[in-house]
């Protein structure tokens, strides 16, 4: 277990990916406190999950990292660098998948280099990769109203990927799906991130999703809010579903609800 007090991910003395240093947010003038004080840091491939009550400040936190609005308070850090606007070393996805209707799931995964250039037989090569890594290969070519939604957070998964960033901020982007195909998604999440050695940040309201998933999980209080405790997870790597099952797994979800349940 760790305090509050901008503990590293994994404490292995490396330098952070993500730092932030009393960071808060304030809206309508400085009338709505959403968030006050964060300070945190984020070491290199960790995972770390977000969980505390809705308007606690969660989302806004992977806003402000990714560069979406503001910081009102604070310092705050990507790869040591001050964040003053979106970056292309960070990639965000939503609860929905926000996919373009017209456009097939190939390319919607194109979507990212579009923006900023023509695409190539590589970039086409290495979308129909990403896909056929979000196990959709074979749906390249159907469009957004010919799939599940756990096949559309497919997708914007792989265009997340596309992106090439190293530092992943997902929002809660399983929140909508039955528990089936949550639970399957989260299996397939932990593998890709592995792979890829990404950087993650991930929001969620499911303390056990929150848990199976994490390295970390930052408990945050009811607004304004705060950074309540950090937890470490101390599993190892690959993890199976039937760990939810242990009395050490349920053991660190009772103690992230007291954790909740102070404050």
């Amino acid at each position: 277990m760790a305090d509050d007090k901008g503990q590293s991910a994994k404490g292995n003395g490396t330098a952070p990916v993500i730092s932030a240093r009393g960071v808060g947010k304030n809206f309508g003038g400085g009338t709505v406190v959403a968030l006050e004080g964060a300070t945190f840091d984020v070491a290199p491939s960790s995972f770390v999950s977000l969980v505390g009550p809705s308007g606690c400040g969660k989302s806004t936190l992977l806003r402000l990292i990714a560069g979406l609005i503001d910081r009102s308070t604070g310092h705050l850090t990507v790869h040591g660098r001050d964040i003053k606007g979106p970056r292309t070393d960070v990639g965000l996805m939503f609860q929905k998948a926000t996919l373009l209707e017209w456009r097939t799931a190939a390319e919607n995964v194109l979507l990212p280099v579009e923006i900023g250039r023509n695409t190539t037989s590589a970039d086409r090569t290495k979308a129909m990769e990403y896909l056929e890594l979000v196990g959709l290969k074979d749906f390249a070519f159907s469009f957004p109203s010919q799939l599940s939604g756990g096949m559309q957070q497919r997708v914007a998964l792989a265009r997340l990927l596309m992106t090439g960033a190293d530092v992943l901020l997902l929002d809660e982007p399983f929140g909508a799906l039955d528990e089936f195909t949550r639970e399957r998604l989260n299996v397939e999440l932990m593998r890709i991130v592995a792979e890829f050695k990404a950087t993650t940040l991930f929001v969620t309201h499911n303390i056990l999703e929150a848990i199976f998933l994490a390295d970390e999980v930052m408990v945050m209080t009811p607004r304004p809010g705060r950074l309540a405790r950090i937890v470490q997870v101390p599993f190892e790597r690959p993890r199976k579903p039937e760990l939810t099952l242990t009395p050490e797994f349920n053991a660190l979800v009772a103690e992230v609800r007291d954790i909740l349940g102070a404050h």
